[in-house]
């Protein structure tokens, strides 16, 4: 039998073709849809970051250099910045986790309309100039500020407790300036989660305090994560907050590529520093993903 003459076998060729015909041509649509989007991508982060390379490898002459890295490994001073940058980043993660999971937890159990009302007071911070709130904490923390005249006043302490220009004023701004980072997406998962699982839960024989850390505690770790996560990238480069209520004694990677910009003005340290934080931040997101199922967090799978 001769295949070729076959009507059934050309028509099938023929559709086979057609497909594969009407999928190029809206791959080539959709790629000239995205097109303006990916120019804009390319612009705006792209061309920067990868100046931003360039620069980090090009010495005060002007020539290709490892001497940026190098003072990065010979002065200890770049592992300090590190160091504390980390760890303000992981400690108000875990304040705004302390704080915000009971919070969310709180306005999940709420009727609908009372949690769009609470939800409003987590939300008003965004109302608020970020440099007002952090000037805002520095009034309230200070020596002879509201919070210890009012601690002194009311006999909780003698004498005025430094609250600011330390690592606790940062702390305390930075997780004040976080918690809504937290908060929303672990609401949002909450959300998901169906009142029923717990009824069922508490049907099989478990108490409320096993039906919350066996059912309920896991499906929310999703919006936990993805919050956390948000938090500690955003706290990774963070200017303001560590600046005005650190007082110079937090210095932070975004604080010292200010100031050797300000005082040395070398573009080349500078954006050495802001690579490393860029890969380190990378790396971080790189083991969420390998370690803690990112996807699943930012998508909501339970």
């Amino acid at each position: 039998m001769n295949v070729s003459a076959d009507p059934g076998f050309r028509n099938e060729g023929l559709n086979e073709k057609t497909l594969r015909v009407q999928g190029v041509r809206e791959q080539r649509m959709l790629l000239s849809l995205a097109l303006p989007a990916l120019l804009a991508v390319v612009a705006i982060i792209v061309i920067p970051v990868g100046w931003l390379f360039y620069l980090s490898f090009v010495d005060a002459n002007g020539h290709f250099s490892l001497a940026n890295y190098q003072k990065m490994i010979e002065y200890k001073s770049y592992a300090r910045v590190f160091l504390t940058t980390f760890q303000v980043s992981i400690l108000t993660t875990v304040i705004c986790i302390l704080i915000g999971y009971p919070l969310a937890y709180f306005l999940a159990m709420l009727p609908q309309r009372l949690a769009g009302i609470f939800m409003l007071a987590v939300l008003l911070p965004f109302w608020t100039s970020l440099l007002v709130r952090t000037y805002a904490w520095l009034v309230l923390l200070q020596r002879n500020g509201i919070l210890n005249d009012f601690a002194i006043s009311a006999g909780i302490w003698e004498t005025p407790v430094k609250l600011v220009h330390n690592m606790t004023g940062t702390l305390i701004g930075m997780a004040h300036i976080m918690l809504p980072f937290l908060v929303l997406p672990l609401y949002g998962s909450m959300k998901k989660i169906e009142r029923d699982m717990m009824h069922a839960a508490a049907n099989l024989g478990a108490s409320p305090a096993q039906s919350f850390w066996r059912v309920y505690f896991p499906l929310s770790l999703s919006g936990m994560v993805a919050g956390s996560l948000i938090v500690f990238v955003l706290c990774l480069g963070f200017y303001v907050t560590p600046a005005v209520l650190g007082g110079g004694r937090v210095v932070m990677v975004a604080t010292q590529i200010t100031a050797i910009l300000e005082n040395q003005y070398d573009w080349g340290a500078a954006s050495a520093l802001g690579v490393v934080l860029l890969v380190a931040t990378l790396l971080v997101l790189f083991a969420a993903t390998r370690l803690l199922k990112l996807d699943a967090a930012l998508f909501g799978k339970h």
